[in-house]
């Protein structure tokens, strides 16, 4: 491992002594070490999520969120490292949200801060709450796109890239990982700020389609999940679908991931649920509004919401069959169709839930 010069000021405004924290998800040494040390060859990685989850999540990893937030994001993955008890993980959010609620069980230690909140759904008050008791400690700030060039520079090759994202905020003071520096093919002063290649440890993709070598087949937005698959030292494929090689040689409605990026391959139908999977269902926005209103204010409430559907449920069948079983699972359908403009015929008028009125709410 390389020796590595943080932002002195974002170190001390973030209370960090101990820069070994910091030092793996920088560390290009050992994450192309660990690349080069991935098979090449199709052979069939096919294992469950519980599998996955044992043999690839380790405690003290660096986790990285894939999709975007409710979109295409495998929440059942999260819920199985959340089951099996992984512990002191730091993890990339943009956004925050699938990191707040491990937070709780312990599973998320240290936070790789971006976004926090939830839209209409309510203010993420969790998260707040855990910081504030020591439960989690912000090791740096980002915005969505300093992610993203931190993950694009790592898919290039390239010790990190020049930007002006970050420049004009206070972000710039709150990430020891992001240095203002003179744009070198200027003379005059032209600032930029210098975001380095980021390299994870682990990541759980989620797509429609794979076959069992790892080949991925991603419909609708790809957010940064291309250059994640090839940052990220250890890559688990989870999928809607597992389908022959042949079906993706024909694929042309979205993006690709090669299967020499991926570690292992789950089958995992309703994967991203209780989120939003394009093509496929529509997310739960009343499991969210309850998580959110009726546990975010409350620590008690929230860790009762979460043990009865993370450790009250083994799989993602059983939290299907919570939400509603098939009736939800037509509907979640049918509402992911017309987010799609595919299907005009349909009202997304739901009662919401209210602390005011808890009867109120329907799954």
């Amino acid at each position: 491992m390389g020796k590595f010069s943080y932002n002195q000021e974002a170190l001390k405004n973030l209370n960090i002594e101990d820069t070994t924290l910091l030092d793996h998800l920088v560390d290009f040494e050992s994450a192309r070490e660990t690349h080069l040390k991935k098979i090449r060859g199709k052979i069939d990685k096919r294992i469950s999520l519980k599998e996955a989850v044992a043999e690839y999540v380790s405690d003290g990893d660096v986790l990285c969120d894939a999709g975007f937030s409710y979109v295409r994001t495998c929440h059942q993955a999260f819920f199985e490292i959340m089951r099996q008890g992984k512990k002191d993980l730091q993890m990339i959010g943009a956004p925050n949200t699938n990191q707040s609620y491990m937070i709780n069980f312990g599973s998320v230690k240290f936070s790789h801060n971006s976004y926090v909140g939830a839209e209409m759904r309510g203010t993420d008050r969790n998260y707040s709450r855990q910081l504030e008791n020591g439960k989690v400690k912000i090791l740096s700030e980002w915005s969505h796109g300093g992610v993203a060039q931190g993950l694009k520079a790592a898919q290039l090759g390239a010790p990190g890239l020049f930007s002006k994202q970050m420049l004009g905020s206070d972000i710039m003071k709150y990430n020891p990982y992001i240095k203002t520096m003179q744009n070198p093919m200027r003379d005059d002063s032209d600032p930029v700020a210098f975001i380095p290649a980021l390299y994870p440890d682990v990541a759980f993709i989620h797509v429609q389609v794979a076959d069992k070598y790892g080949n991925a087949c991603i419909y609708g937005p790809v957010v940064n999940d291309i250059a994640l698959a090839a940052a990220t030292r250890k890559v688990i494929i989870t999928a809607e679908e597992i389908v022959p090689e042949i079906n993706l040689r024909y694929f042309k409605d979205g993006a690709m991931i090669p299967f020499i990026y991926a570690d292992a391959v789950v089958e995992l139908p309703f994967g991203a649920v209780p989120g939003n999977m394009p093509g496929y269902y529509y997310w739960s926005r009343q499991w969210w509004e309850k998580l959110l209103r009726y546990g975010g204010p409350d620590e008690e409430r929230f860790m009762e919401f979460l043990e009865e559907w993370v450790t009250g449920t083994k799989d993602q069948f059983e939290f299907v069959e919570k939400l509603g079983g098939a009736k939800w699972i037509v509907e979640a359908r049918r509402q992911t169709k017309a987010a799609e403009s595919d299907n005009e015929d349909i009202d997304f008028r739901y009662q919401e839930y209210t602390t005011d009125n808890e009867t109120g709410i329907y799954y």
